[in-house]
């Protein structure tokens, strides 16, 4: 078996990325491809399908050129989630760009549906936000399609990103359960399309893919290179959600935080108490047993927030948050409401700030503030979580920021529980591998819950009984953020 690999894509916002992975579970080789964006207009934030589909394939011949003997037996596929397009069944060739899960050009159409915003939250489990897939998909028929002819003769297919890529590659017009769960098209109950909710969006259910567990055989992987003719892709799962797979997080109140751009606070749910109003109702996954919901908790800034500070003082993220490591943020409070904000609040009025100026601020706390407001936000949604009827018993950390040992020992300190980083940097791409390996038959349910994993624990901080006043005056300023909206409704 030392030949034997399982390749995994993990399709993200800003690159994506290629692991090897051995019948250990360990990567022994991984490559990227950078992707870029488009932004026509304020709030608009695009990407080119075509450039993703290229990523992907330089990405998995940059990771085979490593080890050209590799037997690969299995391919797994992560992606970014929410962000949507429209492609030709035939072909597969896009229509539209891919409109990403960032953008924000349909908050008037939003506006325009408020009056059914319980009946979304009920049968979606999602609030009517621009960040899901359902609002971006009627935009874009309005567009191009606006008496839905073209849509409703089955020429056209839309959806998430993973479909699109399982189309390319030849396979059926499938969405997976997870990512078919932040269209805000499925009823989050029955785990199928929504009359209703398709009627209110105005999207023809012909025009969708066929909603699948996360485990099968989805399409043959030689589309990617030619070394993986005959190869299956045996698993796809939503990158937050393949993150808690890969942290091994099986039962309610084992909770994870992956930090990037923005930052998702996920744990499985068993349903018994009705989840707080700030908190996503989702699918995680179909293991082909069913499905198996979880709360989330999805924060629009946090390593963004970093970038967009050191940007303006012209060093980078890292000096940044060396500096930030040094300093105090000394009542400063800064808000990254750049594009409104997330959970709890779902607030896209919401303007970013900067409160507790004084003329001894400098640099130092404005870092600190920067970090600090990643640490509260998640702090925020674990609140909502604990709310919710999910004790969280400990916090799995991943993604660049939890790389800052003071971030870990604020958010220890703000939520009263331990946190555990996991170093690995690839944990969405390895969630996949795990549950395409399943499927390739190299590993059960119980060998892949003993798999190895980079994990760190850190005790909850000696801080804890002292920070309610940091917590008190970020909530000050967060109500602050918030008044245009309040203004306005």
């Amino acid at each position: 078996m030392t030949n034997n690999y399982i390749i995994a894509i993990d399709q993200g916002t800003s690159a994506t990325k290629c692991v090897l992975v051995d019948t250990s579970g360990k990567i022994v080789a991984k490559a990227a491809s950078p992707l870029g964006e488009r932004y026509p207009q304020s709030g608009w934030v695009e990407q080119d399908a075509d450039e993703i589909w290229q990523s992907a394939q330089k990405a998995v011949a940059l990771c085979l050129e490593q080890r050209p003997d590799a037997k690969v037996l299995a391919v797994g596929l992560s992606t970014q989630r929410e962000s949507a397009l429209i492609w030709q069944r035939a072909d597969a060739k896009a229509v539209t760009p891919l409109l990403s899960w960032q953008d924000q050009r349909t908050v008037a159409l939003r506006d325009k549906l408020a009056s059914s915003e319980a009946m979304v939250r009920e049968r979606s489990g999602l609030p009517l936000d621009p960040m899901f897939s359902a609002l971006k998909l009627c935009w874009l028929l309005d567009e191009i399609d606006p008496d839905r002819s073209r849509a409703s003769s089955g020429d056209w297919c839309m959806g998430t990103i993973d479909a699109y890529i399982v189309a390319r590659l030849g396979g059926e017009q499938v969405v997976e359960a997870g990512n078919a769960s932040r269209t805000q098209l499925m009823n989050v109950h029955t785990g199928e399309w929504d009359d209703d909710l398709l009627k209110l969006f105005n999207i023809p259910r012909v025009a969708l893919p066929k909603i699948v567990p996360s485990i099968g055989v989805f399409a043959d992987a030689g589309g990617l290179h030619p070394a993986l003719k005959g190869v299956p892709v045996r698993s796809v799962m939503a990158d937050s959600h393949s993150a808690l797979f890969a942290h091994g997080a099986y039962a309610p109140g084992q909770v994870k935080a992956t930090m990037g751009t923005g930052s998702s606070v996920m744990g499985l749910t068993d349903g018994k108490k009705p989840p707080h109003p700030g908190m996503c109702l989702t699918i995680a996954w179909d293991r082909g047993d069913g499905q198996q919901q979880a709360l989330e908790g999805n924060i629009r800034a946090a390593g963004s927030t970093l970038r967009w500070i050191s940007g303006v003082f012209g060093i980078s993220s890292e000096e940044a948050a060396e500096i930030a490591a040094q300093s105090k943020s000394d009542g400063v409070c800064l808000v990254p409401a750049f594009n409104g904000l997330g959970a709890p609040w779902w607030d896209s009025r919401a303007l970013g700030l900067i409160s507790g100026l004084t003329l001894n601020t400098d640099k130092g706390a404005l870092f600190a503030a920067a970090v600090e407001s990643i640490a509260h936000q998640v702090a925020d949604v674990v609140d909502a979580m604990n709310a919710s009827g999910i004790v969280v018993q400990r916090l799995l950390l991943d993604g660049g920021p939890s790389r800052n040992a003071k971030l870990r020992e604020m958010l220890s300190a703000y939520i009263a529980k331990p946190v555990v980083h996991c170093s690995d940097a690839e944990l969405s791409a390895l969630g996949v591998a795990h549950l395409a390996g399943v499927g390739a038959g190299i590993w059960d349910w119980d060998a892949i819950a003993k798999l190895q994993r980079a994990q760190t624990a850190t005790d909850v901080s000696e801080r804890n009984a002292a920070t309610k006043p940091e917590r008190q005056r970020w909530a000050h300023a967060v109500a602050q953020s918030r008044l245009p909206a309040k203004s306005q409704g």
